[in-house]
C-alpha cells in the first residue's frame, strides 16, 4: 500500500540524483583542470574555474571540525524532517527538502574529503558556486513557495 505513495517521490529522487551526479562530475573536472586557467562559458561574466571554499555560505568565516559537526547535525535533522513529511503524506514538501539534503550532503563530502568545498561556476561581480549550491537554493525556494501556498496571507 505504501508503494503507491513512494511513486510520488520518484521524480524528485531521479532529478536530485541526476544533478548530484552532474555536480560530482563537474567537481572532478574542476580539480583536473585546476592547472589550466579559467574557461569562459559566457565571456568573462560566467566562467568555469576551480575555487576552494573553506568557509560556509557567502564566505562566512566558519570552518574546520566544528563546521563539519554542525553540518552533519543539520543534515540529520533535515533527513528526520524528510521522513516525517513522507509519513504525513506531504510529498511535495519532502521532494523539495530532498534537494536541500542532497546538495548539502554533496558539499559535506567535499569538506570531509578535501577540507574545502569545490566551487566551479564563477559569476563575475557576484560569487563562485557549484551545482550542489543551486540544488540547495532550488529546494529552499520550493519549500518557501509551498509554505506561502499553504498559509496565504
Amino acid at each position: 500500500m505504501r508503494f503507491k505513495y513512494f511513486k510520488k517521490m520518484i521524480d524528485p529522487i531521479i532529478a536530485v540524483i541526476f544533478f548530484i551526479i552532474c555536480d560530482r562530475f563537474l567537481k572532478s573536472l574542476a580539480l583536473i583542470n585546476a592547472p589550466i586557467s579559467q574557461q569562459n562559458i559566457l565571456g568573462d561574466i560566467f566562467q568555469f574555474n576551480l575555487a576552494k571554499n573553506y568557509n560556509i555560505a557567502f564566505s562566512l568565516p566558519l570552518s574546520g571540525y566544528f563546521l563539519k559537526l554542525i553540518l552533519v547535525i543539520i543534515i540529520l535533522g533535515l533527513t528526520y524532517c524528510f521522513i516525517i513529511l513522507c509519513i504525513n503524506n506531504k510529498y511535495n514538501h519532502a521532494g523539495w527538502l530532498l534537494f536541500v539534503i542532497f546538495g548539502a550532503t554533496s558539499n559535506l563530502v567535499d569538506r570531509i574529503k578535501y577540507g574545502y568545498v569545490i566551487d566551479y561556476f564563477d559569476l563575475k561581480y557576484f560569487t563562485v558556486f557549484n551545482l550542489a549550491d543551486v540544488l540547495i537554493i532550488i529546494g529552499i525556494v520550493g519549500l518557501f513557495y509551498l509554505s506561502k501556498k499553504d498559509y496565504p496571507e
